[in-house]
C-alpha cells in the first residue's frame, strides 16, 4: 500500500480553515446569498444547500441518495452505464434544488470511485453537458482533509489526542490531530500530525467479502483485511491513544447507524445522533447485534433500508478494524463532513464571516 503517513501532515489545501472563527451577518443584499456543497461519492450523493449564520451556517436544503456509483469497480476498473444513469439523475435532482434556492456558489466533489475508473474523467464530461454541473475530482489528501474540517468541531476541547474517521464506500479517510488542534483558544488551525486515505470502503469490502449474509468469520476476514491496510497508519499514530482524554471520532453511515441501533431509534433522528457519546462497550453491543440479523431483518431496519443492508456490515468491520488499533473508552458521532467542510471554506474564502456586523 502507498504509505500516505510519511509526511507529519498533508500541506494544507485550499481547503483549510480556521475552526475558531466566529461569523457575523453582514449588511447588504448579500446576506441572503447561498452555497451549495455537493459530495458524489462511490456510494452517496449527498448536497447541502446553506446561508452564513452567527454561528456557522444554516442549512436550507439538502438532498441524498444511494446511487452505488462505484458498483462493480472492483472487478471492471470502470463506471458502469446504469450506475453512471442512476448517478446522472441524482445530479439533475441536485442541479435542480440549486437553481430554485439561487445559489451563488458552489463545490461539487467526487471521491474515490472517478479517482479509480478509467473512465472517470468521460463520467465528468458526460455530468458537465448532461447535467450541467462542474465535477472536480479530488485527490485523497484533500478529501482527509475535508473530512477533518467537516467534523473537528465535535472533537472534546479536553483531549490531547483524537483520531478522526471518515468510512466511505470506496476509501476510508483516517486522521490523528494533536491537542491543540482540537481547543482552538490556544490554536486556530487544525494541525493534522498524521493522516491516511486507506483504498477500501464499505462497497470494495462488501463485494469482496459478502455483504447480505456475514457470519462471524467472515466479519473477522473483513477485519483482518482492512487491519493490514491500516498497519502503516496504526504503527505512526500509536501515541495518539495514549494521550489524555483521547478519544474516536467518527464520521459516516456506519457509526450514525451504529448510534440509532443503540437509540433504539424507530426512525433516524439526525439531532440525537450528531454528536451523541457512545461508550466502547456500547459500541461493542451494537455491531453484534447487527452481526445477529439477517437481511431481511436489515432491509426492514428504517435506520439502515434496502439500500444499505448489505453494506453496513462491511462498515462496522472497518470500525472495528480501527477501534482495536486505536482503542478507546469514548467515540463520538459525527453526522457531518465533506459537505460541512466545503461550505465553511467557500464562506470563509469569500469573507463572509469577517465583514462588519449588521447593526
Amino acid at each position: 500500500m502507498r504509505d500516505e503517513t510519511a509526511a507529519a501532515a498533508p500541506a494544507r489545501p485550499a481547503t483549510g480553515i480556521a475552526p475558531s472563527q466566529t461569523p457575523t451577518l453582514y449588511a447588504g443584499r448579500e446576506r441572503r446569498q447561498t452555497y451549495a456543497a455537493l459530495d458524489l461519492g462511490t456510494n452517496n450523493c449527498r448536497l447541502l444547500i446553506a446561508e452564513p449564520t452567527y454561528s456557522g451556517f444554516r442549512v436550507i436544503d439538502a438532498f441524498s441518495r444511494i446511487v452505488r456509483l462505484g458498483e462493480g469497480l472492483g472487478n471492471s476498473d470502470r463506471l458502469s452505464e446504469a450506475a453512471i444513469e442512476r448517478t446522472v439523475e441524482a445530479l439533475r435532482i441536485c442541479r435542480a434544488k440549486m437553481q430554485a434556492r439561487r445559489v451563488r456558489r458552489a463545490k461539487i466533489i467526487a471521491t474515490e470511485a472517478c479517482r479509480l475508473a478509467v473512465n472517470g474523467a468521460e463520467f465528468v464530461e458526460r455530468v458537465r453537458q448532461n447535467v450541467g454541473l462542474d465535477l472536480e475530482i479530488v485527490d485523497r489528501q484533500t478529501e482527509a482533509y475535508l473530512a477533518v474540517t467537516g467534523c473537528a468541531a465535535l472533537a472534546d476541547p479536553r483531549s490531547e489526542s483524537v483520531v478522526i474517521f471518515d468510512i466511505g464506500g470506496g476509501s476510508t479517510e483516517v486522521a490523528w490531530l494533536d491537542g491543540a488542534a482540537t481547543n482552538p483558544s490556544t490554536d486556530p488551525t487544525l494541525r493534522i500530525r498524521a493522516w491516511d486515505s486507506l483504498p477500501v470502503g464499505v462497497v470494495t469490502l462488501a463485494e469482496r467479502h459478502g455483504g447480505a449474509e456475514v457470519t462471524r468469520r467472515m466479519f473477522e476476514g473483513m477485519v483482518e483485511e482492512v487491519a493490514e491496510k491500516l498497519s502503516a497508519f496504526a504503527l505512526r499514530a500509536a501515541p495518539a491513544a495514549t494521550a489524555q482524554h483521547f478519544h474516536l471520532l467518527g464520521t459516516s453511515g456506519t457509526v450514525t447507524t451504529i448510534a440509532a441501533m443503540h437509540l433504539r431509534l424507530a426512525r433516524y433522528e439526525r439531532r440525537r445522533v450528531d454528536g451523541l457519546w457512545m461508550r466502547d462497550d456500547e459500541v461493542s453491543a451494537a455491531i453484534d447485534d447487527l452481526l445477529d440479523t439477517r437481511l431481511e431483518q436489515r432491509v426492514d431496519n428504517p435506520c439502515i433500508g434496502r439500500d444499505r443492508a448489505d453494506l453496513v456490515l462491511a462498515g462496522c468491520a472497518i470500525l472495528e478494524a480501527l477501534r482495536r488499533a486505536f482503542p478507546s473508552e469514548r467515540l463520538r458521532i459525527a453526522d457531518r463532513g465533506l459537505r460541512e467542510g466545503l461550505l465553511v471554506n467557500m464562506m470563509r474564502e469569500d469573507g463572509v464571516w469577517s465583514r462588519k456586523p449588521v447593526r
